[in-house]
């Protein structure tokens, strides 16, 4: 049976680079993994009184989502050397309740994407650091940021081979640690 891996774009931009990366990802699996991109773009602000049993639609269907899939692949641009406000804003809905979230035990491979050289690290350290609150399993190896992002995608999709095989180790070790 295919892995089942839900991937999640920091941007919402229409041509964005952190979801050009998850798109040609998508179509670059292999054979036993698949993986679906999920928009956060309806996700509304974090408000603690709207969540529980009334929580919105559209966490209700991601939490759910999250919790029946194997992992979890995410990518944020870095912004303001952080990641970006959608990305946490649906992170924060994602972890409740705290004790009991769909991110709890979830493998998870985050990566970063910038059009700076430095690719996103400052962010990178972020995201890893709201992984670890979550007390989801982060895929430790060698950190997958994106530097000069601008330069790799064409027409929506990641051309440059090496950043794309280097990506590809990073979902073989995410697929080790969840069917471990």
């Amino acid at each position: 049976m295919a892995l089942s891996l839900i991937g999640l774009s920091g941007s919402l931009r229409r041509h964005a680079y952190s979801t050009a990366v998850l798109a040609t990802l998508g179509d670059s699996l292999p054979a036993d993994m698949r993986l679906e991109v999920r928009s956060l773009a309806d996700m509304p602000l974090f408000n603690d009184d709207l969540d529980g049993e009334g929580a919105p639609a559209t966490v209700a269907a991601l939490r759910r989502d999250i919790a029946a899939a194997d992992g979890l692949v995410v990518i944020s641009p870095e912004y303001n050397h952080g990641m970006s406000g959608v990305l946490k804003n649906a992170l924060d809905w994602l972890s409740r309740p705290g004790a009991d979230s769909c991110l709890r035990d979830k493998p998870v491979l985050t990566m970063t994407a910038s059009p700076s050289a430095l690719g996103g690290v400052r962010a990178q350290q972020q995201l890893n650091e709201t992984f670890i609150a979550t007390c989801s399993r982060l895929v430790i190896r060698r950190q997958i940021v994106i530097g000069m992002v601008a330069e790799k995608i064409v027409d929506g999709r990641l051309v440059h081979q090496p950043t794309l095989d280097f990506i590809l180790d990073g979902v073989r070790d995410l697929g080790d640690a969840c069917r471990h």
